[in-house]
């Protein structure tokens, strides 16, 4: 009897952390209770038992300590998007499942990096392109404004 006693807890503390730490792709946690849609090096897509909800406060629990995570809501899912260098890049969270919840993780890619660093180039260009047409249009017309001021002065 003295056996199971110690056996019993030593055994379930040995276990324990296998079965809290769970399953993850790419670094990213997985929501438990899954059917595996699709699978590939670059992305996973699944489906959940679990409701949005619970979904995203698993998700919300797992990366509570993480830094550089956004969560997005969206109309139709759940965005959480990681803004350091992790492996993955995105955890979307279906929030229409008609045969559960679809979680989709996907991986960050360079095309997803590249085009960021492109927009982000072409919007500083764009904004100083903006400023300085307004620059332009303030100038006329303050030239303008000083042209007739003095055409006043120089004919009174």
């Amino acid at each position: 009897m003295k056996n199971h006693t110690i056996l019993m807890p030593a055994l379930f503390l040995m276990l324990f952390p296998a079965v809290t730490i769970g399953e993850d792709f790419l670094g990213a946690p997985v929501v438990p209770h899954i059917r595996t849609i699709q699978k590939t090096e670059t992305r996973l897509e699944i489906l959940s038992d679990l409701t949005h909800d619970d979904a995203l406060a698993f998700y919300r629990e797992a990366l509570r300590e993480e830094e550089d995570i956004k969560f997005r809501d969206w109309k139709d899912a759940t965005y959480i998007e990681d803004d350091g260098n992790r492996e993955w890049h995105s955890v979307t969270i279906s929030k229409e499942g008609k045969e559960g919840t679809e979680v989709v993780i996907t991986k960050d890619s360079w095309t997803w990096i590249i085009g960021t660093l492109i927009l982000r180039y072409v919007g500083v260009f764009v904004v100083l392109l903006l400023l300085f047409l307004g620059l332009k249009i303030s100038g006329a017309f303050i030239s303008r404004a000083i042209a007739k001021m003095d055409v006043k002065k120089d004919g009174s």
